[in-house]
């Protein structure tokens, strides 16, 4: 008898505690008939539902962290670009994940019209790609980069990209409005 009541009460614990999770995870909002309804979100990739919204881990974005952020960056992208040292150029870029790193980190072929063979790697959080400061082939590269629409491309067709690379030998920098508001930033676009 004693066992007996032993189970029920764990039974019913659990369930207090089972109800509670799942309360705790959603919100009760009234209509205009004042019936209450509760709404749950979902979220995956390990986002969690705050106040019906979904609070995303890093690398992750949508309604219900469904999508990699990276993945707006991801393309062939056309870029036209005047640095302090090179003049005015066009060329081609390829972006690809490189989640041999992190599920946020990317990697850019043909960077600066010079690292087809060895890609530049970036980080990217939300709107922005970020190359850190990394050497490759005698040069040293860092920049920053914004997603943003365009007329042209619609949403996410276009990248506002201000970098710099440094030759390792001579020190000498091509700016791409990294360093001055004043130089041209990189434009890429689909």
């Amino acid at each position: 008898m004693k066992c007996s009541f032993h189970i029920t009460r764990l039974s019913t614990i659990i369930f207090i505690v089972f109800s509670a999770a799942v309360f705790a995870s959603c919100n009760k909002s009234d209509n205009t008939k004042s019936t209450t309804i509760v709404k749950c979100v979902t979220c995956a990739n390990g986002g969690l539902c705050i106040n019906d919204t979904c609070r995303c881990p890093a690398g992750y974005e949508g309604t219900s962290c469904q999508t990699l952020s990276s993945q707006k960056f991801l393309s062939s992208w056309n870029v036209i670009e005047k640095g302090t040292l090179t003049s005015s150029r066009t060329y081609s870029i390829e972006i690809q994940n490189n989640f041999s790193l992190s599920i946020n980190s990317v990697q850019v072929s043909n960077f600066y019209n010079y690292f087809f063979f060895t890609p530049v790697t970036g980080t990217v959080s939300s709107d922005t790609l970020y190359i850190p400061s990394q050497h490759a082939q005698g040069k040293i590269i860092a920049g920053i980069g914004y997603i943003h629409s365009d007329p042209s491309f619609g949403q996410f067709g276009a990248i506002t990209m201000r970098y710099m690379v440094t030759d390792s030998i001579t020190g000498q920098i091509d700016d791409f409005g990294y360093n001055s508001s004043t130089d041209s930033p990189s434009q890429w676009r689909k």
